[in-house]
């Protein structure tokens, strides 16, 4: 009788186990005192250097290639083609350029505000791309013609063909604002959130 007791009670553990791992429930991240403060600056770091280098690369093509005739790059793959956008990214919302530019300070006060709480290095990059590539255009609609708030963006990259005949006109900042977006969805589709927590999915029971 004591071995089928032990023997039932290992089968009840191992029941409890199996119900454990199938729940779906959160995994807690180990705590790290340090860990807030170098996401932290992970995320400005990230967003200055993508910040930079459209406001950089911006400066260039005004410069240089405004006025002229698309230049081509890789075979035709890319063209440098300078548009004045008074849009959003890839020339969407025309015409509500104030507006854009008002939605574009919210979203940085929450990257901001929501980067106190990060403990995941995944969210950390994917938040810093978008925070770097929406201060790279708002910049362009706070300080370029017409106005301040009203500003048009400037959009130089072409592919396939010049004027955005293939796809629309886009710039350094709209890539970041796409590849950060596009890394933090993926991350939630696998069940890690922003604090660092993992949550299991349940396994399909045959």
């Amino acid at each position: 009788m004591a071995a089928v007791s032990s023997e039932q009670s290992d089968s009840e553990k191992a029941a409890v186990a199996d119900n454990a791992d199938d729940a779906d429930t959160p995994n807690e991240p180990v705590g790290d005192p340090g860990r807030p403060r170098r996401l932290l600056a992970l995320v400005f770091g990230i967003a200055a250097v993508a910040l930079g280098l459209d406001v950089v690369s911006k400066i260039a093509v005004v410069a240089n290639l405004e006025g002229e005739p698309p230049v081509e790059l890789l075979g035709g793959l890319v063209y440098l083609d300078v548009l004045r956008n008074p849009g959003a990214a890839f020339s969407l919302a025309t015409g509500m350029t104030w507006l854009l530019a008002v939605l574009a300070i919210v979203v940085v006060g929450v990257i901001v505000w929501l980067s106190r709480k990060l403990r995941s290095t995944g969210w950390a990059i994917g938040l810093g791309l978008v925070l770097g590539g929406a201060c790279g255009n708002l910049v362009d609609r706070i300080f370029r013609a017409p106005g301040p708030l009203q500003g048009h963006v400037v959009d130089f990259i072409s592919v396939l063909a010049p004027g955005g005949r293939f796809y629309p006109v886009f710039n350094l900042a709209d890539s970041a604002i796409v590849c950060g977006g596009a890394l933090v969805v993926l991350l939630s589709l696998l069940g890690r959130d922003y604090d660092g927590t993992v949550h299991k999915r349940k396994r399909a029971k045959s």
